[in-house]
């Protein structure tokens, strides 16, 4: 099935998962596998015919309940273990054609609520220590189902990325008894407020906001247009907003979807991830672990992609081709078309 080896240069786990090669590749929409169940005796992955938003296991998962043992032996410079986890997938809604972006507010409320129920339960499994809701998004990225849905992986370890993420900030935590990504908005927000000789209005990198949230580019924007989304409050997870915070989360969410889509006139292919603390709850917890929701597009121009060569995938040094003021200048212009849907535009 799978398994973990690790990678003793970067310190990391690698996970093999050989059978995913024969996962389902980009069907036609009459034999889609996540559509509802029109006819028993040609069931899809949904048995359901009218549902609103469906969960279940993948089918080719890299991660499993109860992993076989690893097919290789290990050395001691890099062990194998076994790919104990869960894949999820998370269907939007029954329509085949309507992506994240073009759903209504009222229907991602719903979706931030399943997304709030699976960060919990997944996190209660004993192997869980991270769980992590994400969606890939269009074929540039590599989608094999055209459905609009997305995914969560319960991962037996913390992430590379979220792990050095919590490692920054818990050095800034403990060094300054402050949340690293509350100083960086608080930063993003003077920015948006300040004023240039003459009283013409400089607005920062600000996107989108509301009485909860803000979405802005962030000044190390590593991506074309990427945008992190958070909360004004601090909060480790989704399981700690109330009921007003989900309804503006859901907003904020239709808000930059719908910029990115209105953007260059196309379905913005991207990656959205979302941090939250990992499901391990040391003593202490993690009073650094701000809840943030990243998107990474990768269309950099209406016909051009941006692809990670050699600097940022060999090196891991991003190189952007365009400023991130720029980007956000042109995201809020995108607003502007329209009409300030899902939150306002500075």
């Amino acid at each position: 099935m799978g398994e973990l080896r690790w990678h003793p240069l970067l310190g990391q786990w690698v996970v093999v998962a050989s059978h995913r090669q024969e996962r389902t590749y980009k069907p036609p929409a009459e034999f889609c596998p996540l559509c509802p169940t029109r006819d028993p005796a040609h069931p899809t992955e949904i048995p359901d015919e009218d549902w609103d938003i469906a969960v279940f296991e993948n089918r080719f998962p890299s991660f499993v309940e109860t992993p076989p043992p690893p097919q290789v032996a290990g050395t001691a410079l890099s062990p194998v273990a076994p790919a104990q986890g869960i894949c999820e997938v998370v269907v939007y809604s029954p329509d085949h054609d309507r992506t994240l972006a073009e759903q209504s507010v009222e229907h991602i409320r719903k979706l931030v609520e399943v997304w709030a129920h699976r960060y919990e339960e997944l996190g209660r499994r004993p192997f869980v220590r991270y769980v992590m809701i994400f969606e890939n998004r269009g074929e540039a990225v590599g989608v094999t189902l055209h459905h609009p849905h997305g995914q969560i992986y319960a991962f037996p370890f913390v992430p590379p990325i979220p792990q050095q993420e919590l490692a920054h900030a818990r050095e800034h935590h403990e060094r300054t008894g402050r949340c690293l990504l509350c100083d960086v908005l608080a930063e993003e927000r003077a920015a948006a407020a300040a004023s240039a000789p003459g009283g013409d209005r400089r607005p920062g990198r600000i996107v989108v906001e509301n009485d909860d949230f803000v979405v802005f580019v962030p000044f190390f924007a590593r991506f074309p247009y990427e945008t992190m989304l958070l909360p004004r409050r601090h909060v480790g997870s989704l399981l700690e907003l109330g009921d007003a915070e989900r309804w503006h989360l859901a907003e904020a969410l239709k808000g930059i979807l719908a910029r990115y889509d209105a953007l260059f006139g196309l379905r913005m292919p991207y990656m959205m991830v979302m941090h939250q603390a990992p499901m391990d709850r040391p003593v202490g917890g993690y009073p650094e672990c701000h809840f943030h929701i990243e998107f990474l597009p990768i269309q950099r121009a209406p016909s051009k992609l941006k692809y990670l060569a050699g600097s940022e995938s060999g090196a891991g040094t991003f190189i952007t081709d365009a400023t991130p003021e720029e980007m956000a200048r042109q995201l809020r212009r995108a607003g502007e078309r329209l009409g300030g849907v899902g939150g306002v535009a500075r």
